[in-house]
């Protein structure tokens, strides 16, 4: 006789009520062991969230001298009930590489740690490896789940899933995007909500083209990003640099005339088509672009189809596009469109750091209020090469 609570509680699969007498057999094993047994298969687990990677992650050097891997793991709950994921371990060639508990997953996993019945989340992940350790070459998930629609006793499920390779390929190396000093990288790699977790579905497909994305800032002699009106653009002391070709390379687009915006503030009304405002984008070979945003308008010097050298001057930095003060976006992705694309990594050729800033609440403090920001120093400053810079580190190139 079936137990009530196969009668009562939510399929594992989505399905009528109305069951053939073969899946009323088979729910029958399912209550039972939590088992299915096939002839020709061998014993079969059930396994309520599947995994996948949408995009293998990509192995590149930060400025902290360690090896990095930022991707993001697709949790699908197929079962008819609610799943909670109660912890998410990352394992390098059949090595644990990195454990989440019930809390890490809540701030990584949208829309929550708690998956309803036929929802898909995406969790972003990154993973610093040991100093001196080897880069993996697959990477496979154990997810432990709580899934209600399984019958009592067999509801706390570990699997494992999502494998994927890692593409161990040295990133394009680049030359600098400005020439300065005090340069800071805001919501820069790897764990900055507004870039590293900005996906978006374009065309059918997953999307994040903004995964290394950095927001240039640039600080007075006094640590301020501004002195003067806020609401003034040149107030700002990055307002009005060169942006610099990074490499040889062919301009694949340009737009130009859209209007600056007022610091202090995000526009309202700005559509996707105008959120990069006046931008331009690099055909740097090999499927690798890179992308400038939110430059003054009438300042750009090249066009579509133009030969440029690397420090070339492009145009101003600016505050055009969905931007609430001036700033220079800059990222390289895998394809010409600013959102029809996936971020890479890529590596500087060489730059200083000369300082870090205690983190995002207290950047956007300081840029709210006009106020210093609290800097800690690097002393000496610390020349590095062929490396990705890191959030919120303060450099000079």
């Amino acid at each position: 006789m079936l137990h009530d609570h196969c009668l009562t509680s939510p399929p594992l699969m989505p399905s009528p009520r109305v069951c053939s007498p073969l899946l009323l057999a088979l729910v029958v094993v399912m209550c039972a062991t939590g088992l299915v047994r096939l002839a020709a298969a061998g014993e079969e687990r059930i396994t309520p969230v599947l995994q996948s990677v949408p995009s293998p992650p990509v192995a590149f050097p930060g400025s902290d001298g360690r090896t990095h891997l930022v991707y993001e793991l697709w949790l699908w709950n197929a079962s008819g009930g609610d799943a909670h994921i109660e912890s998410v371990e990352v394992l390098g060639d059949g090595q644990p590489l990195l454990a989440l508990d019930r809390a890490a997953i809540a701030g990584r996993l949208r829309p929550s740690g708690t998956l309803a019945s036929s929802v898909q989340g995406l969790l972003f992940l990154h993973m610093a490896l040991p100093p001196g350790a080897a880069t993996p070459r697959q990477l496979t998930h154990q997810v432990a789940v709580r899934a209600l629609a399984a019958p009592p006793g067999q509801q706390d499920i570990r699997s494992t899933g999502g494998e994927t390779p890692v593409d161990v390929h040295e990133p394009v190396v680049i030359g600098p995007p400005l020439r300065g000093e005090r340069f800071i990288s805001a919501d820069g790699c790897c764990d900055a909500v507004r870039h590293t977790r900005a996906a978006l579905p374009v065309n059918g497909r997953l999307r994040v083209a903004q995964r290394f994305a950095v927001d240039w800032e640039q600080l007075d002699d006094s640590g301020r990003l501004y002195s003067g009106p806020r609401g003034s653009l040149h107030s700002y002391t990055i307002y009005g640099r060169e942006a610099l070709a990074v490499a040889d390379a062919r301009v694949a687009s340009v737009v130009d005339g859209r209007p600056e915006q007022t610091p202090g503030r995000y526009p309202e009304g700005i559509s996707l088509e105008e959120a990069d405002g006046n931008s331009v984008i690099l055909n740097l070979g090999g499927g690798r672009y890179a992308l400038y945003a939110h430059l003054q308008p009438g300042s750009l010097r090249v066009k579509a189809g133009d030969r440029v050298a690397r420090g070339q001057v492009l145009g101003l930095v600016g505050n055009s596009g969905n931007s609430v003060a001036p700033h220079l976006h800059f990222h390289v992705m895998d394809g010409p469109s600013a959102l029809d694309a996936n971020g890479l990594p890529y590596l500087l050729d060489a730059f200083v750091i000369t300082g870090a800033s205690p983190g995002t609440e207290a950047f956007d403090h300081a840029e709210a209020e006009g106020t210093p920001l609290a800097i800690q120093p690097v002393t000496p400053p610390r020349r590095v090469t062929r490396a990705h810079p890191l959030d919120q580190q303060i450099l000079s190139f």
